[in-house]
C-alpha cells in the first residue's frame, strides 16, 4: 500500500474492513511515550496532558480501558488496581494513569464516583490519539458509538515502554487484570 493511500485510510478503519484482530500491534518495548498528541484531557477541557511529560521520570502503569462507567471497567479491572495499590507502590509504581476515548467530563465523574486515590489519574483521550499511537483503537460504534481503546496496561519508566498487557479480544479482563499484570512484574 503507498504511503499517500495509507495516511487516507486510518489503521483503524482499515483494520475494520479488513476484519484483522483489534490489536495488531502494541507500543513497542523500550519506545519512548510519544510526545505533542491533541485531545488529552484531564478534569476539563482546558487542563493539556502529555504523556511523555507524564511518565519522563520515574515508573508509571498507563491503563487504558474502552470506556468510563462500563461494568467491565468500573466492576473489575480499575478495582483490582486499587486493591493492589501498595503492592505496585513497593514495586515503585508511582502513578497510575487511566485513559479512555472520552470527554474530560465524563472521565472527571467517573473518577469522582469510583473515589480513586490520589495515585490515579484519569485522563481523556477526547480523539483517541493516545489510543491510535499505540494502535490500540477498535471499532466499538456497535456498543459506544465510536472507535474505542482496547483495554490494556502499559509499564513505563523514565518515558520509555517496559512492557505492554493488551486483551487480545479488546474488552477482556484477564491478560491487563491486576493480579496478572502484578505476577508479570
Amino acid at each position: 500500500m503507498s504511503l499517500a493511500l495509507r495516511s487516507i485510510i486510518s489503521r483503524s478503519s482499515l483494520r475494520s474492513s479488513l476484519r484483522l484482530p483489534p490489536c495488531t500491534r502494541t507500543f513497542k518495548t523500550g519506545t519512548a511515550i510519544p510526545t505533542g498528541l491533541s485531545g488529552l484531557r484531564e478534569d476539563s477541557p482546558t487542563n493539556k496532558i502529555d504523556f511523555a511529560d507524564l511518565t519522563r521520570d520515574g515508573t508509571y502503569l498507563i491503563i487504558g480501558v474502552p470506556a468510563a462507567f462500563s461494568p467491565g471497567c468500573s466492576n473489575s479491572h480499575l478495582p483490582g488496581y486499587v486493591k493492589l495499590l501498595d503492592q505496585f507502590k513497593a514495586l515503585g509504581v508511582k502513578e497510575f494513569l487511566v485513559t479512555c476515548v472520552n470527554d474530560p467530563f465524563v472521565t472527571r465523574a467517573w473518577r469522582e464516583s469510583l473515589n480513586l486515590p490520589s495515585e490515579f489519574r484519569v485522563i481523556a483521550d477526547t480523539r483517541g490519539t493516545f489510543a491510535d499511537a499505540g494502535d490500540h483503537l477498535f471499532d466499538a460504534r456497535a456498543i459506544f458509538g465510536n472507535e474505542r481503546s482496547v483495554r490494556y496496561a502499559t509499564l513505563v519508566r523514565d518515558g520509555r515502554v517496559i512492557r505492554e498487557w493488551v486483551e487480545p479480544d479488546a474488552t477482556g479482563v484477564k491478560v491487563s487484570a491486576a493480579e496478572n499484570v502484578l505476577l508479570s512484574l
